[in-house]
């Protein structure tokens, strides 16, 4: 089990977000829990000094292009970015030093599977190069995977049939619990139960972690099998649940 790091913009400043309030209908609604003084660029060197791999640069919104390249300027090859990426403009994105593009939106269509759209991505960039965000929201028993910064419902849940199926076009998987985004108020620990049950390939969940005791969870639901990301709680961006020391020692003793 690794701690992944991120960097999430909005509106070109790094912030932590509440992701259930996103709204394109209701701009205001936005619930935001944390806005940087520090340039993205200072988030990247510090996981670079670190040795955190694997972490993510999320865009959310428009206005935030400068800020990413800033952010993978600083450390070529040791994160990944999403957020509005596509088949002609994902190899931009890893020409620009990101190690993988993350990618939900664009291979769904009125909610399902875009067959061409994922084929031609897989083509564009490279399998290898592919991280999928199956970022879901809970409705009735099963988890449904949303799209558009997860405002919109798919028709697709987390099964083992499509993490199956998406495991072959892909790399690792991606994993937001959007209910609980930004909340710090604790995991989706079923979520994580089955993603450890299911997942065939890395995966890294987000959504929830309040403190050490989430991640010492996480670790034991999901039979270190999963990663994890931390936003909200640390104090980096703002948290009183846990340090970033403190994240780092924890990564250090799972390695």
């Amino acid at each position: 089990m690794q701690f992944r790091p991120c960097i999430d913009l909005h509106n070109g400043k790094v912030k932590q977000i509440v992701g259930s309030t996103l709204s394109d209908d209701d701009p205001a609604g936005l619930q935001t829990n944390f806005t940087a003084t520090h340039p993205s660029s200072w988030y990247s060197e510090l996981y670079r000094r670190d040795n955190l791999t694997g972490g993510h640069i999320i865009k959310l919104g428009p206005g935030n292009d400068e800020a990413a390249a800033e952010a993978l300027a600083a450390w070529p090859g040791g994160m990944q970015i999403g957020g509005g990426i596509t088949a002609e403009n994902g190899r931009e994105w890893l020409e620009r030093g990101a190690s993988h593009v993350i990618v939900t939106s664009y291979v769904f269509s009125k909610g399902r599977i875009d067959s061409n759209r994922l084929h031609k991505l897989v083509t564009s960039v490279g399998k290898e190069n592919l991280v999928l965000d199956l970022s879901c929201r809970r409705k009735g028993d099963d988890y449904y995977i949303v799209t558009d910064r997860w405002q919109n419902f798919t028709d697709v849940i987390i099964s083992p049939e499509t993490l199956d199926q998406f495991a072959s076009l892909c790399d690792e998987f991606l994993v937001h619990a959007a209910d609980v985004e930004g909340q710090c108020n604790g995991i989706e620990a079923e979520l994580v139960k089955r993603l450890a049950d299911w997942s065939p390939i890395p995966t890294t969940y987000a959504g929830g972690i309040k403190d050490m005791s989430d991640m010492d969870l996480i670790a034991e639901l999901g039979r270190n099998r999963l990663h994890a990301t931390v936003g909200s709680a640390l104090d980096i961006f703002g948290g009183s649940g846990m340090t970033y020391d403190q994240a780092v020692s924890f990564h250090k003793s799972h390695m």
